[in-house]
């Protein structure tokens, strides 16, 4: 113990996981929308991160590598008795023990942030992403350390981290999906949905073949010869083939697999019911009193909704959205400080289809009567939603105009025939036919 404590007083190993730390968390408060939603989100950000990490463990690694080169006393501990093994074994720990830390102290920071705003905890699935990151780095320093002691010279440590970014990129997008999913740490980690895990099944052949390459590392750095360093690349070769054996073949669980649990409803105890998925249950407060507000709008309506549900299709696995009769679709975004993001659009989002969600299949939908429909419904005139969504919703300003007209419409009518006209565009809607000129008496 005293002989690593040395190590950790004198060697690179504290310097170089401080700056891991300091790019991690620096990164990730740079972005905290990216993984507020949850711990998932943030295990696969500080995943996606190892983009930065993991070359900065390899060169720091290298400089560690070339230390009796540097400080020229290499002949010098060739000639005592203790076994060169047992020498570099408190580097190694030094390092290793070094880059878990500062992988679980990112992780760490992002947890403080999210604790009081993440309900949804899949702690066994957390810990496995986690580890498999924090094995990487291991894995990228100690082949760092052997690389810098085969290879002492002064431009092998900036050469590595340089390298390293293009190893770890091209790896995760160049290869076939089984492939990069065996070989590359931050495979996986880009995210395409709130409900998005990685497959533990992915993460053991990755865990074998960050392994292998760890143990690759710790016999060059070790090794005495050319001999030995060459069979020390049989480890990284038998766990290539190993991980690429035992990863899945699935594209569901290569590519944005969906945690089930993560996507469960959960409801509100009273009527009219308000669902979001279990891993947005936090906002479920914040969303009720204005998704309610939408459906006391629809509620003129006969047969209207009586339930708001969160839309939790997901890109590239589900298709469109299955009518169900009675429930209203919205999506639910997440902001930067983990509550509900525009809370404001909220209502429109309940109202602006009349209770009837979009379907891609049916291309007779149009706008400017949906909306001039809804507003009369809320009863106020209808308002553009560009910068109501801000990034999401784009749309001519003509439209809103048009709206407006129409809306004017209606409300010279009396209510009784104007609810008989948005009764009938909201028919044509479920029954996907044209809605032109049905709000101004004009329909073909």
């Amino acid at each position: 113990m005293s002989i690593l404590g040395i190590e950790l007083r004198r060697s690179a190993a504290v310097g170089g996981a401080l700056v891991a730390v300091v790019v991690g968390v620096g990164a990730l408060y740079g972005a905290t929308g990216r993984w507020s939603s949850g711990w998932m989100a943030l295990a696969m950000t500080v995943r996606e991160y190892l983009l930065l990490l993991w070359p900065l463990a390899l060169a720091a690694g290298a400089w560690q590598g070339r230390r009796e080169h540097r400080a020229k006393v290499t002949e010098l501990f060739a000639t005592t008795a203790r076994p060169r093994a047992a020498r570099m074994l408190p580097v190694l720990g030094a390092t290793a023990l070094t880059f878990t830390l500062g992988y679980l102290l990112v992780t760490a920071a992002g947890l403080a942030r999210i604790a009081p705003t993440a309900p949804y905890r899949p702690v066994l699935n957390f810990a496995v992403v986690t580890g498999v990151g924090a094995l990487s780095l291991v894995a990228a320093v100690w082949l760092g350390l052997g690389i810098g002691r085969m290879l002492p010279a002064l431009v092998t440590a900036p050469a590595l981290g340089v390298g390293g970014v293009l190893v770890v990129f091209f790896s995760a997008v160049g290869p076939a999906d089984r492939l990069a999913a065996a070989l590359s740490p931050v495979h996986g980690s880009g995210q395409f949905h709130d409900y998005q895990t990685i497959d533990n099944r992915v993460s053991g052949a990755l865990a074998i073949w960050l392994a292998a390459l760890a143990v690759t590392g710790l016999l060059l750095f070790v090794a005495g010869g050319w001999r030995t360093r060459t069979a020390a690349v049989l480890p990284a070769v038998l766990g290539l083939v190993a991980a690429t054996a035992v990863v899945p073949r699935d594209r569901d669980a290569l590519n944005w697999p969906v945690d089930p649990v993560a996507r469960e409803l959960v409801c509100t105890d009273d009527a009219p019911a308000v669902c979001v998925s279990r891993v947005h249950a936090n906002v479920l407060g914040t969303l009720t009193p204005p998704a309610r507000q939408g459906l006391a709008a629809l509620a003129k309506l006969p047969d209207a909704p009586s339930a708001v549900h969160e839309d939790t299709r997901t890109i590239g696995n589900d298709g469109w959205p299955v009518a169900r009769h009675g429930v209203v679709t919205i999506e639910v975004r997440i902001d930067a400080d983990g509550g509900l993001a525009h809370p404001a659009a909220v209502v429109n989002q309940v109202v602006r289809g009349l209770g009837v969600a979009y379907d891609g299949r049916c291309e007779q939908r149009n706008d400017v009567v949906e909306r001039a429909a809804a507003y009369w419904l809320l009863g106020r005139e209808p308002r553009s939603d560009v910068g109501l969504v801000p990034g999401m919703i784009e749309e001519d300003p003509g439209i809103n105009a048009e709206a407006v007209t129409l809306w004017q419409g209606l409300r010279a009518l009396p209510d009784g025939q104007a609810l008989a006209r948005v009764t009938a565009v909201r028919d044509a809607l479920r029954a996907c036919r044209d809605t032109t000129g049905m709000l101004s008496g004009s329909a073909r």
